[in-house]
C-alpha cells in the first residue's frame, strides 16, 4: 500500500510553543483580548462618566443659574420701578409691590446660593451682586421711605442721583454675574459635546476590539482546532479505506498531538490483530472445510446407520423367530432362552440406533423456527401416546399454553418424551400429569411438566439430562437413556434451558424449562 502525504497537515510549529494545549492557547488569547476589552469598557465607561457630570452641570447647574439671576435681575428691576414710583406719588400700594418684589428677589438669590457650592468660581461675582443689591436697599429704598413724609412727591427727584449710583452698581455687578455665567455655559457645551465624542470613539475603539477579538479567536481556531482535526481526520480516514500503513501524527495543540499518539498505537494494534486474526480466519476456513467434511460423512453413516446397520438386524431378529417357530420342538427350553436374548438384542440395537439418528437430526434436518402453539404440539404428543395413556389409566392436565417461536415437530418430541417418562415412572398412584407456563420478564415462557411419579433425587440432577446415563436397571424400566438427552439437546436449540426442580419429600418429579415468547 503506498503512503502519500495529507494536504490538510500541518507544518510543524517552531520550539514548543505548537505544543502548548489548546486550553492554554485560548487562555493566553483571552487575556489578552480581555484586557484590551476591560481597557475599552474602562474609557468607555470614563467617557459616559465625564459626559454625564457635563451634561448635569449644564442643565442642572449653569442653566438654573443663568434663570435664577435673570429672575433677580427681574425682581430687581420692579423693587427699583416701585420704589421710584413710591417716591413720586407717595401712594402705598407701591410698598406692597416694592414688598412683593423684593421676596421674590429673596426666592430667586435663594436659589442662586443654593447652586453656588457646585460652581465655586462663581461666588465672588454672585457675592458682589448680593452685596450690590443690599447697598442700594439700603441708600435709596431705604431712605425713600424714611423721607416721603419729610419731602412728599419731591423724594424720588431729591434722591435720583443716588438712585443712579447705586443701581448702576447692581447693573455692572449683574452683567459682570451674566458674563461669567455665559462664559460657563459655553465652558459646559464645549465640554458636552467633546464628551459626545470621546464617547462615540468609545464605542468605536470597543467594537474594534471585539472585531479584533472575533478575528483572533476565528484565527486561533482554525490554527489550533479545525486544521489538527482536518490533517487528523484526513489521516484517520485513509487508514479506514484500509491504508493502515498510514502513520498519524499531528503535533499540535497537546491534546490533539496525544489523540493521535493514542490513534496510532490503536492503528497498529488493530493492524497487528488484523494479521493475526486474517490468520485465524483462514484456520476457520480450514476447520469449516474439514467441519463440512466430517458433516458430510456423519450424514453418510446416518444413512448406513438406518438402512444398512438395521438391515443385518431385523434378519437377525426374523431368522430367530422363525428358527423358533419351524424347530421349536426339537430345543430345549436354554435354547428357547438364547433365541430369545438374541431377538431382544436385536430389537434393543434397533431402538438405540433409531434413538441416536433422533438424536444427530436435532439442529441439522429440521426446518426453520416460526410461531408454534404449544397446545397443539402437546396434544399431538398426547395423541401418539393415546394407547399408554389408556392402559395405565393416566390423567394428563395442562392450562392454556402459549405460542413460542419453534420446531413444532421437535416441540411435540419433547412433550412426547417428558409425557412419556412421567408415564413410564409412575408410582402405585394412578399417574397424574400436569403441564402449565408462565410468561418471565425476560421474554420468555417457563413451562413446567410435573407427575406423582418415584421422583428422582436431586443430586442426580445433571446427570439424568447426558446421553445414556440411567439410574435404574433396565429389566426394571427399559429404555435407551436418551430421552432425557434429546430433550436438553432440543431446550438449547431453541435457545433456551431445562432443569429438575428440587423436591426435598421425593415424591413426583417435576421438569421446567424455557421457550423464547413471540409476538403472535
Amino acid at each position: 500500500m503506498s503512503r502519500t502525504p495529507s494536504p490538510l497537515a500541518p507544518l510543524k510549529p517552531a520550539g514548543d510553543l505548537g505544543r502548548l494545549p489548546a486550553g492554554r492557547w485560548f487562555l493566553l488569547v483571552g487575556a489578552i483580548v480581555t484586557l484590551l476589552f476591560a481597557g475599552s469598557i474602562a474609557f468607555t465607561l470614563k467617557t459616559m462618566t465625564d459626559t454625564r457630570e457635563a451634561r448635569a452641570t449644564l442643565i442642572e447647574v449653569i442653566d438654573p443659574l443663568v434663570l435664577h439671576t435673570l429672575e433677580l435681575s427681574t425682581s430687581v428691576s420692579n423693587e427699583e420701578a416701585t420704589m421710584r414710583g413710591y417716591g413720586r406719588t407717595n401712594e402705598s400700594f407701591y410698598l406692597d409691590d416694592f414688598a412683593k418684589a423684593q421676596r421674590e428677589s429673596a426666592t430667586a438669590r435663594g436659589k442662586i446660593e443654593a447652586l453656588l457650592p457646585r460652581v465655586p468660581g462663581l461666588r465672588g461675582d454672585s457675592d458682589a451682586l448680593f452685596a450690590a443689591i443690599e447697598n442700594w436697599r439700603r441708600v435709596y429704598a431705604d431712605e425713600i421711605v424714611r423721607r416721603v413724609p419729610e419731602l412728599g412727591k419731591d423724594t424720588a427727584s431729591t434722591l435720583a442721583p443716588v438712585n443712579t449710583e447705586a443701581f448702576n452698581q447692581v447693573r455692572t455687578t449683574l452683567a459682570a454675574q451674566q458674563s461669567r455665567l455665559t462664559q460657563l455655559h459655553g465652558t459646559a457645551t464645549t465640554r458636552l459635546e467633546r464628551g459626545w465624542d470621546t464617547f462615540y470613539y468609545a464605542l468605536g475603539t470597543l467594537a474594534i476590539v471585539l472585531l479584533l477579538a472575533a478575528i483572533a479567536f476565528t484565527l486561533l481556531v482554525r490554527h489550533i482546532v479545525l486544521r489538527p482535526v482536518a490533517a487528523l481526520q484526513e489521516q484517520v480516514r485513509k487508514v479506514a479505506a484500509g491504508d493502515f500503513d498510514t502513520e498519524l501524527n499531528v503535533t499540535r495543540p497537546a491534546e490533539m498531538a496525544e489523540l493521535a499518539g493514542h490513534v496510532d498505537a490503536m492503528r497498529r494494534r488493530v493492524l497487528r490483530e488484523w494479521r493475526e486474526t486474517q490468520r485465524a480466519e483462514q484456520a476457520l476456513a480450514d476447520q469449516a472445510a474439514e467441519l463440512k467434511r466430517s458433516n458430510s460423512e456423519l450424514e453418510q453413516f446416518a444413512y448406513v446407520a438406518s438402512h444398512d446397520l438395521q438391515e443385518p438386524l431385523r434378519k437377525v431378529s426374523s431368522f430367530s423367530q422363525m428358527l423358533e417357530q419351524r424347530y421349536g420342538d426339537q430345543l430345549d427350553d436354554r435354547a428357547k432362552q438364547y433365541i430369545k436374548f438374541a431377538v431382544d438384542g436385536a430389537k434393543r440395537m434397533q431402538l438405540l440406533i433409531n434413538d441416536l439418528l433422533d438424536f444427530s437430526r436435532v439442529g441439522r434436518v429440521t426446518g426453520d423456527r416460526v410461531p408454534v402453539s404449544t397446545g397443539e404440539a402437546l396434544q399431538t404428543a398426547l395423541d401418539n401416546l393415546a394407547v399408554r395413556i389408556e392402559d395405565t389409566g393416566a390423567t394428563v392436565v395442562h392450562a392454556d399454553l402459549p405460542v413460542v417461536s419453534g420446531n413444532k415437530l421437535l416441540l411435540t418430541q419433547l412433550f412426547q418424551n417428558l409425557v412419556g417418562n412421567a408415564i413410564k415412572f409412575r408410582s402405585d398412584e394412578l399417574p397424574r400429569i400436569t403441564v402449565t407456563a408462565e410468561r418471565r420478564d425476560d421474554g420468555m415462557w417457563e413451562f413446567a411438566c410435573s407427575d406423582n411419579g418415584i421422583g428422582v433425587d436431586a443430586k442426580y440432577g445433571d446427570r439424568i439430562f447426558l446421553i445414556f446415563q440411567r439410574l435404574h436397571p433396565r429389566d426394571v424400566y427399559p429404555g435407551t437413556g436418551i430421552g432425557l438427552a434429546l430433550c436438553r439437546k432440543i431446550v438449547e436449540y431453541h435457545g433456551g434451558r431445562i432443569w429438575l426442580e428440587e423436591n426435598p419429600d421425593h415424591k413426583g418429579t417435576t421438569f421446567r424449562w424455557t421457550l423464547e415468547a413471540t409476538d403472535e
